[in-house]
């Protein structure tokens, strides 16, 4: 993203904005991340938010592995949060009705819905990067590396 300056100014100003105000447990927010990346199939956002959720944000390794592992989440109110993410990445932004009936009566609001569409977009621009640029997983993350199902 260095090589083009205004992608890496408007990356770090959105990441920076989504985990200041968006209104997201650290905990919710390394679960859109998780769940874009993975549905987006990038292996060192999915390596690199695996870490920082296990090692900063405390997630239960028991959530980031279901989302790596693209199973069910045991906790049922984070569960209808991955559901509702992974349904705006994979309709892109056309969830059904029933999908956002869904997430509301899991106790989020139309504020959370805006919440992941940014996360979406920033997280988004990161994968993307990576793909077409190959990025190497770091070393520091090599516990939680992570391939796609073929």
């Amino acid at each position: 993203m260095a090589n083009e300056p205004a992608l890496l100014e408007a990356y770090s100003t959105t990441y920076a904005a989504f985990r200041r105000d968006a209104g997201f447990t650290p905990i919710e927010q390394e679960l859109i991340f998780l769940v874009t990346s993975r549905a987006n199939g990038c292996h060192y956002c999915m390596a690199a938010h695996s870490f920082v959720a296990d090692r900063m944000s405390k997630v239960p390794t028991e959530v980031t592995d279901a989302i790596r592992d693209g199973r069910a989440i045991p906790d049922s109110r984070l569960q209808a949060f991955a559901t509702f993410t992974h349904v705006m990445v994979e309709t892109r932004g056309r969830p059904s009705e029933a999908a956002v009936r869904e997430f509301l009566a899991a106790g989020y609001s139309e504020k959370n819905i805006l919440g992941v569409i940014l996360a979406i977009g920033v997280k988004t621009w990161s994968n993307y990067t990576n793909h077409l640029f190959h990025t190497p997983d770091d070393d520091v993350f090599a516990s939680r590396v992570w391939k796609q199902a073929a």
